[in-house]
């Protein structure tokens, strides 16, 4: 059997990360990555508040600690608290655009203000970073959108690793791409 791949879950509120209200970001992705994926996978789970430091030094942190993705949650939108795409783009060496693009098309499908979501995507050492929305039906739409494109991009973030990690989906719930050959 395989290593499990690492991923990080962060969800980024300053009322969650203080007790006052539960996380539903968290959960919402983990109960999507445990329904798309087959390969063997673990979480590593953390919660902060709307602050730019505190959410560069965690993904940094996630990072550093192997997570081959690290998953966003909250802090998108226009507001003044709403850091965490400053954050990314703050640790991420490469951003890749395409995902909040994409993201937001996809949302736009729902929601008229999809378009004052600022979800981006990017690399920080061997991981990607993919910033969602705070709802979980927000999130399940975005993944659905982006996620069949996570498992190549891992896979060529890891290019040079002699273990690198492996993302395999569920083909009957959702088809990931990989170039042939």
């Amino acid at each position: 059997m395989s290593t499990p791949a690492t991923i990080g879950i962060l969800t980024v509120s300053d009322r969650a990360s203080r007790g006052e209200y539960a996380d539903e970001g968290g959960p919402a992705i983990r109960g999507y990555l445990t329904e798309v994926l087959t390969s063997p996978w673990e979480a590593t789970e953390r919660v902060v508040p709307d602050d730019t430091a505190a959410i560069a030094a965690a993904i940094r942190g996630m990072a550093a600690d192997g997570c081959c993705l690290v998953v966003t949650t909250g802090g998108t939108g226009p507001a003044p608290r709403d850091v965490t795409p400053e954050a990314t783009e703050q640790v991420c060496t490469k951003m890749l655009p395409g995902f909040g693009e994409l993201m937001r098309q996809v949302s736009l499908k729902y929601v008229p203000t999809a378009i004052l979501s600022r979800q981006t995507a990017g690399i920080c050492g061997g991981a990607l970073v993919v910033n969602l929305p705070g709802r979980p039906k927000s999130i399940r739409e975005c993944l659905d959108a982006v996620f069949p494109a996570i498992p190549y991009c891992i896979d060529l973030i890891h290019t040079d690793n002699p273990t690198p990690p492996r993302l395999e989906t569920d083909p009957t719930r959702l088809v990931a791409f990989r170039p042939r050959g």
